[in-house]
């Protein structure tokens, strides 16, 4: 590899960057559906290059609209090129902007190719005797290298000088025009002398030939040694014009008239404003958070600290952002100062500071406010290491801030309350007015757009670098507890976190307020729910830890039993969790047919992989039971005894608003929603959720909810009547698409129907269909199309929905919720029919969503004003509520729940829920 002279004259050819960062993954695109990809694999370059060389100067060159000289010398100049596609051309704005922003001059001169400006720039910069490194993926600039010209195409780090060159084109610089004239070029559709391709072509440059030579004696070509070389010369004199055109055609111009000479190419300083507006508009966000941080990979960039001042406009509507002075309150006139301010406030911003973020272990350390923007206090209650100063009384203070945190008039922000809730709640503290959260406007406003973190959330929206845990705390082992924290360290820290949250609401607020149904997403379903699911989480739920034990010994023998069977199939030991060893095994040694491909190109052991080959191959079956097992085992009867809380001897989990994108809940620590319900040991594990002496577990679900809201939203008449009547939906549909009476629908034929119903909303193809009901293609085919024909609502209706979220970008849920689908529009085939699939299915599992919403909002409310003491909600899974109930009262609070369940939305069908009581939640289900 050829050395690089020091701070070289970096020109980049930008247009050919910018094709191959379109075509290369990731396809990216932001949260408006905007494609962001190939801005940000050229921008990714460019900041390569700035941060390994440290240039002064250099450029980025473009291509201008319009034609050039080589059109009106041949018409034909790059014809056979396809338009550019137009979620490229979106980008070239930006990209152009950020160019300038980061301070690179950037050229585009109409009626001059990025080529020829580029070969007139580093051919004058040469003659000067300036260092030159062009940064290319064209062959074209391979002519262009001397002694101070060299390449470097960046997307392969390949560098290459004279030698390079020659090795890799079997010609030096100096021939490399002879050879692209006699090869011809595809791309740019320069013709050739044809019938001559690569090989013959170097072949007819032996001996120092040229294309002038060979024109001039085209007899020369006869002496070389080549297949083809005798009858080659009459072929150069009769394309003799052809071949001198092509050798123009590809002779890049190192003589054009140019606006900038290489003397003016310095890099200047960075537009900061500019580049957090265009960060912020791409939603690069680490790229964002650098230029706050004034991180920036730049050989010029000043080290002033910038970070707080900026903000993202247009699009922000919050003041800039300074680092504000806070308060911290250490004192009892401090005290009483800020229970003024609180008192008399509109809107408080609450947060509190712990010890973990285990709701139930935390101890809290302190508790912070904002009042107004950039008015925030932290109060230390609980700093306990050494030579920390005195604070103020703990429960004398909890005791004064009670009234304050209790009173419903009082309306308190927060981000992610629920928590902050819990935490109060343990301190016997219940918090009330509770209005906003923003981690939940930010969720509903666009629940695809970010993580809804406050940290995240500020950079996006307010183009502000937060102080980040990590920054007061520390990494890894050695990272400190909350209380451990120096007060002049932490108070800033947590005081930020009460501002940045007021400020976050003001932003977001508005915008929220100003789509429609939203706000009311917002208000009716996701506030009130919080102070439901923050019980719920301190409730917790009890379970029987030795039975979960017996349950880990019974797996462990059918593991070890699966792996002795997976042995004497392969006729070796290995490790069936290894996909490197199952690679070997199943495409080596067994000679498996590969189904996928890994990104590096080995053969893939996915799961989705597993499940086609067990379709004809006993060893991947195995081994997707041994790992649903090994799972199972680790996840829930290993882990789950020793997840039980010391002081409730009960299982807590953390349930997540603003996680899933159509509104549905998640939980972790333990994860609820994916402990199996249909393999017998997933049932199992469900028996040890039991109910404690005197109480009963009862557990209510949704009957066929999303079929219910399908045919809601379809109105087709055909599934309205079959509900109407109370029918069993799949033997309905069985009756509609084998046509036969509903009365002699076999089991068969009702589990195709099945199959069927829920395929469909979840836009399963005839494919799929087949492969789930092992039967032809053109069978389930037709089942569909009959389908579509006994019921054209659906059909209609999800043809609808693909148009309409096509032209608005989103789909709505029943209540207004909304969910965005970036892809919709999207040039690659895969990922545009997928958002298709999420568009029809989302209205109806995020209506679904919605509806559990606010059945436990409903149901909370009851048992808060009439059955406090008989039901407690202790769990929500999918479209399940978990209850215990007093014994015997059990079967009348059976008949209530379910009551308030169907009374949570008024469709076109009747909404039932179902419910069963036990001793534990299997016996329940």
């Amino acid at each position: 590899m050829p050395k690089i002279a020091e701070n070289p004259l970096i020109l980049v050819d930008g247009s050919s960057y910018l094709y191959r960062a379109y075509y290369a993954p990731p396809h990216l695109t932001n949260s408006k559906g905007e494609a962001t990809g190939a801005v940000y694999g050229v921008v990714n370059m460019l900041r390569s290059l700035l941060g390994k060389f440290q240039p002064q100067q250099m450029a980025v060159i473009f291509d201008a609209k319009g034609p050039t000289f080589r059109n009106e010398m041949y018409q034909e100049y790059k014809a056979n090129r396809p338009p550019m596609p137009e979620d490229l051309r979106s980008q070239i704005q930006p990209l152009h902007d950020i160019i300038k922003a980061l301070g690179l001059p950037l050229i585009c001169q109409p009626g001059v190719e990025a080529d020829d400006i580029i070969g007139t720039l580093a051919s004058r910069a040469s003659k000067d005797g300036r260092a030159i490194l062009i940064s290319t993926g064209d062959k074209d600039m391979a002519q262009l290298v001397d002694h101070n010209i060299t390449l470097i195409n960046t997307m392969t780090d390949t560098v290459m000088g004279p030698d390079e060159i020659c090795e890799k084109f079997g010609v030096g610089p100096e021939r490399i025009i002879d050879l692209l004239a006699l090869m011809g070029d595809k791309a740019d559709n320069i013709p050739g002398l044809p019938g001559v391709g690569e090989k013959t072509a170097l072949a007819m440059l032996q001996d120092g030939n040229s294309v002038a030579q060979l024109l001039a004696n085209p007899e020369s070509v006869s002496t070389l040694t080549f297949r083809g070389a005798k009858s080659m010369a009459a072929k150069i004199r009769q394309n003799a014009a052809i071949l001198e055109l092509s050798y123009q055609l590809a002779t890049i111009k190192t003589d054009c008239s140019l606006e900038l000479d290489w003397p003016q190419l310095n890099i200047a300083e960075p537009d900061r404003d500019a580049l957090v507006q265009l960060y912020g508009e791409m939603e690069f966000k680490r790229w964002l958070g650098e230029v706050l941080e004034n991180r920036l990979p730049h050989p010029l960039t000043s080290h002033a600290n910038v970070g707080a001042a900026a903000t993202i406009a247009p699009q922000n509507e919050t003041p800039a952002l300074e680092k504000a002075e806070y308060d911290t309150i250490l004192t009892q006139d401090a005290l009483n100062t800020w229970l003024d301010k609180l008192a008399n406030a509109d809107l408080i911003a609450v947060d509190t500071e712990t010890t973990s973020l285990n709701y139930m272990d935390a101890k809290l350390v302190g508790l912070s406010f904002a009042v107004n923007v950039g008015e925030a206090a932290y109060l230390p209650l609980g700093h306990d290491y050494d030579g920390a100063p005195e604070q103020l009384p703990r429960d004398e203070v909890l005791a004064k801030l009670k009234p304050l945190l209790e009173n419903p008039e009082i309306q308190k922000v927060g981000q992610n309350l629920k928590y902050d809730m819990s935490i109060l709640a343990n301190a016997g503290i219940k918090l009330q007015g509770v209005r906003f959260d923003t981690m939940l406007e930010s969720y509903v406003f666009n629940s695809v757009a970010s993580r809804h973190d406050m940290d995240g959330l500020a950079l996006k929206y307010l183009g502000y670098k937060c102080i980040s845990f990590e920054d007061v705390a520390g990494k890894g082992a050695k990272q400190l507890t909350f209380n451990q924290i120096p007060l002049e360290v932490a108070a800033p820290y947590a005081a930020e976190d009460a501002d940045i949250t007021l400020r976050l609401h003001q932003h977001l607020w508005p915008r929220l307020t100003k789509e429609q149904g939203l706000s009311q997403v917002f208000d009716v379903l996701e506030m009130p729910l919080i102070p439901v699911l923050s019980q719920m989480e301190r409730d917790g739920v009890m379970i029987d830890t030795m039975l979960l034990a017996q349950q880990s010994e019974e797996l462990a023998r059918q593991i070890d039993t699966l792996e002795q069977k997976a042995y004497d199939i392969a006729g070796e030991t290995f490790n069936l969790g290894s996909p490197k060893q199952l690679q070997a095994l199943f495409f080596d040694k067994l000679g498996y047919p590969v189904i996928k491909k890994t990104p590096k190109g080995a053969p893939s052991t996915a799961e989705e992989v597993l499940v086609e080959l067990a379709l004809d191959y006993p060893l991947p079956k195995i081994i997707l039971e041994h790992r649903s097992l090994t799972k199972l085992k680790s996840t829930y009867t290993d882990k789950l005894p020793v997840m039980v809380n010391g002081k409730t001897g009960r299982v807590h989990t953390s349930y997540h608003q603003a996680n899933a994108a159509t509104g549905r809940l998640s939980s972790s620590d333990p994860n609820l929603q994916n402990i199996p319900v249909r393999t017998e040991s997933g049932r199992k594990i469900r028996q040890a959720f039991i109910a404690p002496t005197g109480r009963k577990i009862l557990a209510a679900d949704y009957s066929q909810i999303e079929l219910r809201i399908m045919a809601h939203l379809s109105e087709d008449a055909g599934l309205l009547k079959a509900f109407a009547e109370g029918k069993d939906i799949h033997r309905a549909t069985a009756a509609e698409v084998f046509d036969i009476p509903f009365e002699t629908v076999t089991t068969e034929q009702r589990r195709r129907a099945k199959a069927v119903n829920f395929g469909l909303i979840y836009g399963m193809s005839a494919f799929g269909l087949s492969r789930q009901l092992d039967i032809p293609r053109n069978e389930a085919q037709s089942y569909i199309d009959t389908y579509f024909k006994r019921y054209p609502g659906v059909l209609r209706y999800m043809e609808q929905t693909r148009a309409l979220a096509a032209e608005q970008g989103y789909v709505a849920t029943l209540f207004g919720r909304r969910l965005y689908l970036p892809e919709i529009r999207d040039r690659n085939a895969m990922r545009r029919q997928a958002a298709e699939r999420a568009a029809i299915n989302a209205p109806m599992q995020g209506t679904a969503a919605d509806i559990i919403k606010k059945a436990m909002i409903s149901i909370a409310k009851w048992i808060e004003q009439e059955a406090s003491g008989d039901i407690t909600m202790i769990m929500q899974v999918h479209d399940e509520l978990v209850f215990e109930v007093c014994e015997t009262k059990a079967e009348a609070l059976k008949q209530k729940v379910c009551e308030l369940m169907a009374a949570a939305a008024q469709l076109h069908v009747p909404l039932l829920a179902e419910a069963g009581i036990g001793d534990n939640w299997e016996q329940a289900h």
